[in-house]
């Protein structure tokens, strides 16, 4: 007996695609994966929403998502980029903030869905857990980044920005 398919499982099946930019972060727990929908006829849909209206790796990642589930066997999909949802970095797992922090970089504050300068400004180090640091430019190697310096132990990291 074929069990039937359903939206965790293929939810699972994608915890393994990760944020190119952020290998140890998936796309699950990034929160881009808006949602997964199993149509009567089998059709699966998987919707995405980009963390930034032009954040580069989106094709990379709907191309990583294809390749999972049409390895599990899936052979009637669509994998949708949608701004239906807007995403904001509150959508990120504890176990994703978590995956931030142990790769260097200092997870995004949640906060009330206002985001003024000083919710960037301050970052707490991902090393040593200081907050005595400052941020050096709200421009980092990524625009969901900006990059900082940690007075007590004397390191610069970048933080996931809040959005």
């Amino acid at each position: 007996m074929v069990s039937k398919l359903t939206e965790d499982q293929i939810k699972t099946w994608l915890d393994e695609v990760k944020d190119p930019e952020i290998p140890v972060l998936s796309l699950n727990d990034l929160g881009v994966i808006t949602g997964i929908t199993i149509e009567d006829s089998g059709k699966v849909r998987v919707d995405m929403t980009p963390t930034f209206a032009g954040c580069p790796a989106m094709d990379v990642m709907q191309s990583d998502v294809e390749e999972v589930l049409k390895r599990e066997g899936i052979e009637d999909f669509e994998v949708v980029l949608s701004f239906a949802t807007q995403w904001n970095s509150n959508m990120i797992s504890e176990k994703g903030r978590a995956a931030l922090k142990k790769f260097g970089l200092a997870p995004p504050p949640k906060h009330n869905l206002i985001v003024d300068i000083e919710l960037i400004e301050h970052a707490k180090c991902p090393q040593c857990n200081s907050e005595n640091t400052e941020m050096k430019t709200p421009f980092g190697p990524a625009l969901c980044r900006s990059l900082h310096y940690c007075h007590d132990c004397h390191q610069a990291f970048e933080q996931f920005k809040p959005l």
